[in-house]
C-alpha cells in the first residue's frame, strides 16, 4: 500500500522516538509530501457507465459533455449565424463524429487532417449542428419547423443521408398548398428531387391556394419557370397572369428598379413566353393582359386576331390545354370500327350521352378528310342537354393525315360531367371536306 509520506499518519517512523505532547488527531501532511495531484470527479459522474444498460445510453451520455471529449467546435461567429451572448463552443468526441460521418473523417484522419482542439464553423447554425450531433450519437432525431432546413443544409454538408432523410420525411409531412413554393425553392436548393415532385404535386392539386400564399413572390425565375412549363395546374390562365404580374412586382423591388411596364417584362424574361395567352377568353384577355403594358402592341393585335378571326394566324405563345386531372385518361370509341363515310354539309355533328358516374372530359376524337393531309378549324362543346346550357367549349384547329384514325382536339380546360344527366357533345368543322 502505499504511504501518504515519510510515515504514515499516527505510525512511528522505525528507530524514532515519539515525542510528548497533546493528544488530538495528527496534523495534515504537507503538499510537498503528497503524490502527483489527480483531477477530481464530481460525484454525479463516478461510476457513470454502470448507470447505462446499452452502447446508445453511453454515447447518448456523452453528447454535448466535456467528459472525455477531445475537440471543440465554435458556432455563431459567423454571417447569419449569429446567436445572442456570442459564439457557442460545442465539445465533442471525434472517434463518434468520425465513425458517423464520411465528412469528418476525413477532417480528423484525412491526409489533411487538423489537429486543432477547436475549429470554427461559420456557416452552421448551433440549433442545426446539435440536431447532428444529438442523432450521430443517439440515433434520436430532434427537429422542428424552425430548425428542419437548417438541419438539412448541415445533414447534406457532413454527409449525413439518414438525416437528410428524416428532414424531408418532416417537410413533406408538414406540405402544404401554402408553403409549397417556399419548400420547392428550398427543395430544388438541396437537390432533393422527391421533395420537389411532392411540392409541385400539390401545387397542381391546390395552384390557386398555393400562389395566393406569400411564398410565392419569393421564388426565383427558375422556379417559376419551372411551374409555368407545367401541363397540370388546375387554374384559369388569367388568374394564372395575375400572379405572375404580382411576382414581377417583387422581383423588381428585388432588383431596386423602378416598378415599370419596361422593368416587369424584363425581370420576367423566358417567363413571359410560358403564359399559355391563348387558354383565355377574349373577354379575359382584354380585361387583363391586354391592358397590363407587359405585352408589344403587335403581340396583343396578333393574340386578339387569334381570338376573333378563322383560320387563326399563328402566334408565339403555347396553346396546349393545362390538364389538372389525376389518374388515367381513357379514350372512348362509339364504334369499334368505321366501314363508311359521310360527307360534310357545314352543320354541327352531334351525339347525346349520359354517365353513370362522374368523369371529366378533356376532349374530342374528330375524323378528318380520305383524301390526304387536311388543316382543320372547329369547334367543339359540351352542352348539358335539358338546360341547353353550354358548359364548354373550343374555338380551334387540327390537322389530318388522310387516314382513318381519330385526331386529338381538346378543350381548354376539363368539363365535369355528372351521372345520369343527358349531355350533347358537338362538333362543327368550319371547312367543307369529305369526313370519315
Amino acid at each position: 500500500m502505499a504511504s501518504l509520506g515519510p510515515a504514515a499518519a499516527g505510525e512511528q517512523a522505525p528507530g524514532a522516538e515519539a515525542e510528548p505532547g497533546p493528544a488530538g488527531p495528527p496534523p495534515p501532511p504537507s503538499p510537498s509530501s503528497l503524490g502527483p495531484l489527480l483531477p477530481l470527479q464530481r460525484e454525479p459522474l463516478y461510476n457513470w457507465q454502470a448507470t447505462k444498460a446499452s452502447l446508445k445510453e453511453r454515447f447518448a451520455f456523452l453528447f454535448n459533455s466535456e467528459l472525455l471529449s477531445d475537440v471543440r467546435f465554435v458556432l455563431g461567429k459567423g454571417r447569419g449565424a449569429a446567436t445572442a451572448g456570442g459564439p457557442q463552443r460545442i465539445p465533442a468526441h471525434r472517434f463518434v463524429l468520425a465513425a458517423g460521418s464520411a465528412v469528418f473523417d476525413a477532417m480528423f484522419n484525412g491526409g489533411m487532417a487538423t489537429t486543432s482542439a477547436e475549429i470554427e464553423l461559420p456557416d452552421v447554425e448551433p440549433a442545426a449542428f446539435l440536431a447532428l450531433l444529438r442523432f450521430l450519437y443517439s440515433d434520436e432525431v430532434q427537429i422542428g419547423p424552425e430548425t428542419v432546413m437548417t438541419t438539412l443544409y448541415t445533414a447534406k454538408k457532413y454527409a449525413v443521408p439518414a438525416l437528410e432523410a428524416h428532414c424531408v420525411e418532416f417537410l413533406t409531412k408538414h406540405l402544404r398548398a401554402d408553403n409549397a413554393f417556399m419548400l420547392l425553392t428550398q427543395a430544388r436548393l438541396f437537390d432533393e428531387p422527391q421533395l420537389a415532385s411532392l411540392c409541385l404535386d400539390t401545387i397542381d392539386k391546390s395552384t390557386m391556394d398555393a400562389i395566393s400564399a406569400e411564398g410565392f413572390t419569393d421564388i426565383d425565375i427558375d422556379t417559376l419557370c419551372a411551374v409555368l412549363e407545367r401541363d397540370t395546374l388546375s387554374i384559369r390562365e388569367s388568374r394564372l397572369f395575375g400572379a405572375v404580374v404580382r411576382w414581377a412586382e417583387a422581383e423588381c423591388q428585388r432588383q431596386q428598379l423602378p416598378v415599370t411596364f419596361g422593368n416587369k417584362q424584363k425581370v420576367l424574361g423566358k417567363a413571359l413566353s410560358l403564359i399559355r395567352f391563348p387558354l383565355m377568353t377574349i373577354e379575359e384577355f382584354a380585361a387583363g393582359p391586354a391592358q397590363s403594358g407587359i405585352l408589344s402592341d403587335r403581340e396583343v393585335v396578333n393574340l386578339f386576331l387569334h381570338f376573333t378571326v378563322n383560320p387563326k394566324p399563328r402566334v408565339e405563345y403555347i396553346d396546349r390545354p393545362r390538364c389538372c386531372l389525376r389518374g388515367k385518361e381513357c379514350c372512348i370509341n362509339r364504334f369499334q370500327q368505321v366501314e363508311s363515310r359521310w360527307g360534310y354539309s357545314g352543320t354541327s355533328d352531334r351525339i347525346r350521352f349520359t354517365v353513370n358516374r362522374r368523369i371529366s372530359i378533356v376532349g374530342f376524337g374528330l375524323y378528318g378528310s380520305i383524301h390526304g393531309p387536311t388543316d382543320y378549324q372547329v369547334n367543339i362543346q359540351i352542352i348539358e342537354y335539358e338546360k341547353k346550357q353550354t358548359l364548354g367549349q373550343n374555338d380551334t384547329g387540327f390537322s389530318c393525315d388522310g387516314t382513318a384514325n381519330t385526331f386529338r382536339v381538346m378543350f381548354k380546360e376539363p368539363i365535369e360531367i355528372q351521372p345520369n344527366v343527358c349531355y350533347t357533345a358537338c362538333a362543327t368543322l368550319k371547312e367543307r371536306e369529305d369526313q370519315k
